[in-house]
């Protein structure tokens, strides 16, 4: 079994150009290391799953003695940040995966595709335009133009309906952003290198998994590895004459 996630920070945004000059935007993100501090069973929890942590600088008097006593099942450092994973049958036949084992970047070697997931940044309260993108009203003397209208109904049904779209609170949701093509690896500094934005801001934490569902290998996806059918059959027809 191994774990197909592992937790890291996001660093920022930046491009690289590919071997055809194409540019790219991409975002940084340290990748662990991490530490697993808890298998998850089917016959004990009733589900198959990794409990790992990051490991960073983590004062132990910031921890609680439940946290302390937690790790210390498993000799693990001290960690502040801790998600759980999936697991998966190893492809190398590789051995069992055991608390205390550590998770680098490297399980993503064979992956093109992962899903993030994290805190989207806080704006604070904002307004039916910032929130939701309402078009607005009319912007001449006269008029509020951040407003979101008549909300309500006259005699039928006379109430506002449930989910209606509202001034409030906006940000820190929890976001996925799925299909993430892979870029390049570091495995020296622990960095993954992703084309896509990320949500969060940067030094914010992150889930980083293998994607569940990765998009199909397609003509106009993939880049060059795609067959061209076009190209394909002028091909085959220089070699008829």
């Amino acid at each position: 079994m191994a774990v197909t996630g592992i937790l890291g920070k996001k660093i920022g945004m930046t491009q690289v150009f590919d071997e055809k000059g194409d540019v790219h935007p991409i975002t940084v993100l340290q990748a662990g290391p991490c530490v697993i501090t808890q298998l998850k069973t089917a016959a004990k929890d009733g589900y198959d799953a990794a409990q790992i942590g990051l490991v960073e600088f983590v004062k132990v008097s910031r921890m609680t003695k439940a946290q302390s006593g937690h790790l210390a099942k498993t000799e693990a450092p001290p960690v502040k940040f801790i998600r759980e994973v999936d697991v998966e049958a190893s492809a190398d036949g590789a051995g069992e995966t055991k608390a205390g084992d550590r998770v680098l970047v490297d399980i993503f070697s064979d992956a093109k595709f992962v899903d993030v997931s994290g805190t989207s940044k806080g704006r604070g309260f904002a307004g039916v335009v910032r929130r939701h993108h309402f078009g607005g009203g009319p912007k001449s003397h006269g008029h509020m133009f951040q407003v979101q209208g008549s909300i309500g109904a006259s005699s039928f049904p006379s109430r506002v309906f449930p989910g209606q779209r509202m001034p409030g609170h906006f940000g820190t949701d929890q976001v996925t952003v799925r299909n993430l093509r892979i870029r390049g690896i570091d495995l020296e500094e622990n960095l993954l290198m992703v084309e896509g934005a990320v949500p969060g801001p940067r030094e914010g934490y992150v889930l980083i998994a293998k994607a569940k569902a990765p998009p199909r290998e397609r003509r106009g996806f993939s880049g060059a590895t795609t067959l061209d059918p076009l190209k394909a059959a002028k091909k085959a027809a220089a070699k008829r004459k």
